[in-house]
């Protein structure tokens, strides 16, 4: 063992009985070495505990082991999960990060890039802010695979990793006919956005295998609470029968709670109400289950991005993360409407 009993690559080889250019083949993953070898050069390693050099791992593989991550938003409160997730799937990979919040200045965008281009990194994550508004495509300006999370770009065989959106709208319709629901009315966002649509899609092809259509046209405004008590108000006002409400998001969701509630509807019994987020949780760090909600999956989707980048692949295209019903108050113990 050497000076200060810290363990190095030579006390690994000499206890496995291998050269140390073997050694050093092996914990790297590369080489021509035999399993059974590679097996008990890792087995050497672990027993005394060996922590290789990071640095002179860079130099031997003649990679960074850094991976570059630009954020349009690195403080939102939905870009956020995503950022957690990819960096502690990074960490597990004892890959680096170098982060850069470019905000939505193309400018910024483009310095980043350059700083990049100059730190040789082995890989690129651009993380979005949701989907009303495409992410400029970087990908032609590295050699290194590039991966988008959260956002959609401007270039169609971009590998992008967005929440399952469909998905989420069928799992809520599927949800409230289970309960016996089928009045059901849909208050969301704008239809610009592309999270507002395929919500809305999963809910109408749920509703369309059960023989039944929404209550009503679909209610789109922005996504803040004010606009779920405005929509609310505007569809107890207009007469239409309804006895559940799909928001796009909890925000609207908890808008048009206030509405019903006013309005002496008892929920979940007179209505049942589903949103969008998970934002008791996710958002808010709230371990209550007021809302039956539809989890995005922020953390899983940052992960999944992260990791396809640290393996150094490519993977083009959209990839469809899923998402989860959690079940709250809202709907939980509803009975069929009469």
């Amino acid at each position: 063992m050497s000076e200060r009993g810290r363990v190095t690559l030579s006390d690994v080889a000499a206890v496995a009985g291998v050269s140390l250019s073997t050694a050093s083949r092996a914990l790297n993953g590369g080489g021509r070495v035999s399993a059974a070898t590679r097996s008990r050069i890792a087995e050497a390693a672990r027993r005394l505990d060996f922590r290789p050099n990071a640095l002179a791992q860079s130099f031997a593989l003649g990679r960074s082991r850094t991976i570059g991550i630009l954020a349009q938003n690195a403080r939102g409160a939905f870009t956020e999960p995503v950022l957690v997730g990819a960096v502690t799937r990074l960490g597990s990979r004892e890959q680096a990060c170098l982060l850069y919040d470019t905000g939505f200045d193309p400018e910024s965008m483009a310095d980043g890039v350059r700083r990049l281009l100059a730190r040789r990194v082995d890989g690129v994550l651009v993380i979005g802010d949701g989907l009303l508004a495409h992410i400029r495509s970087v990908t032609a300006e590295f050699s290194v695979p590039v991966a988008y999370a959260f956002g959609l770009t401007d270039r169609a065989d971009d590998s992008c990793y967005v929440p399952d959106s469909r998905m989420a709208g069928r799992l809520a319709g599927e949800h409230l006919l289970s309960l016996g629901r089928r009045r059901i009315a849909h208050i969301t966002g704008e239809a610009a956005d592309t999270a507002a649509t395929g919500r809305e899609q999963g809910l109408t092809a749920s509703l369309a295998e059960a023989g039944l259509s929404p209550a009503t046209e679909t209610l789109r405004g922005d996504w803040s609470r004010a606009w779920g008590a405005t929509a609310c108000r505007r569809l107890i006002d207009s007469g239409t029968r309804f006895d559940a409400v799909f928001c796009g998001n909890d925000q609207i969701a908890l808008g048009a709670e206030s509405v019903l509630r006013e309005s002496g509807r008892r929920v979940p019994d007179d209505v049942a109400l589903v949103g969008v987020d998970n934002w008791e949780y996710v958002i808010s760090g709230q371990h209550t289950r007021h809302l039956t909600t539809v989890d995005m999956g922020l953390a899983a989707l940052g992960a999944a991005a992260a990791a396809q980048v640290a393996d150094g692949r490519d993977a083009p295209g959209t990839h469809a993360h899923p998402c989860t019903l959690v079940v709250g108050a809202t709907t939980a113990g509803a009975r069929p409407a009469a």
